[in-house]
């Protein structure tokens, strides 16, 4: 069975590189032979960077995360944080900023999880981020989780520009709001096979059930029904996925 599985893999990971001559395939083995050593360490990255040489870029080299359990970190990925851990085959692209600030919690990411580029993901004190097997974030979404916490389901489609925010500031008169302090209805939690549009917002407290789908723009702060469809400022469900 194991057998089997490296190779359906192995024959998934050709097909991305399949092309019309000798070059697709050179790139396909020097990409195998330096992600034998991929990791987080100094030499882990190295090789990582070396095995992207001759990678198509973007979509393309998510490939490359397969290539090893420890997955693939894009060289211009950045990952300030100490208590960032990882499922199999995970995949971090160009510029994608993991930060942990200042008593910050966990990020945890499940198998086979995308991080398409520039995307950011920051922990705070009380929050954390988790974010579970097989879905995909599309470039340049924000999740700042400070106070709450940010939990969202497998197999979620997330379109780009969409931000995640599990916090608010008080707004109290009478002072600066930036020296308020901050507070949290209890983060963001989000249910397996949603799919979020483009430059969705995601308010704390909000709760999106499993096989939701948000429109694009919308801004979400309350409850969304499993199956619902949603848009809007602020979110309304319109019909039912059933």
């Amino acid at each position: 069975m194991i057998a089997a599985r490296l190779n359906g893999t192995w024959e998934r990971v050709y097909q991305r590189w399949q092309g019309s001559g000798p070059w697709e395939t050179l790139g396909l083995v020097w990409a195998a032979v330096w992600m034998r050593w991929a990791g987080r360490g100094a030499l882990g990255r190295l090789a990582m960077n070396l095995a992207s040489w001759f990678a198509p870029p973007y979509f393309a080299r998510r490939a490359l995360a397969r290539f090893h359990p420890r997955g693939y970190i894009a060289p211009t990925a950045t990952l300030y944080h100490r208590h960032f851990t990882s499922g199999a085959h995970v995949f971090l692209g160009d510029r994608t900023l993991l930060y942990q600030d200042h008593q910050g919690g966990p990020i945890r990411l499940g198998d086979r999880v995308h991080l398409y580029g520039e995307d950011c993901l920051q922990t705070g004190a009380g929050g954390s981020i988790d974010i579970a097997s097989d879905t995909h974030i599309q470039p340049r979404c924000q999740f700042s989780a400070y106070r709450g916490s940010i939990h969202i389901g497998s197999n979620v489609q997330i379109a780009p520009n969409c931000a995640f925010y599990a916090y608010a500031h008080e707004v109290k008169a009478g002072q600066i709001i930036r020296e308020q302090p901050l507070v949290s209805k209890g983060g963001i939690t989000i249910g397996d096979d949603v799919w979020l549009g483009c430059n969705v917002i995601v308010l704390d407290g909000a709760v999106i059930g499993s096989g939701a789908v948000i429109g694009a723009g919308a801004v979400v702060s309350g409850n969304i029904p499993p199956g619902a469809i949603a848009v809007g400022v602020p979110a309304r469900v319109v019909k039912y996925r059933t």
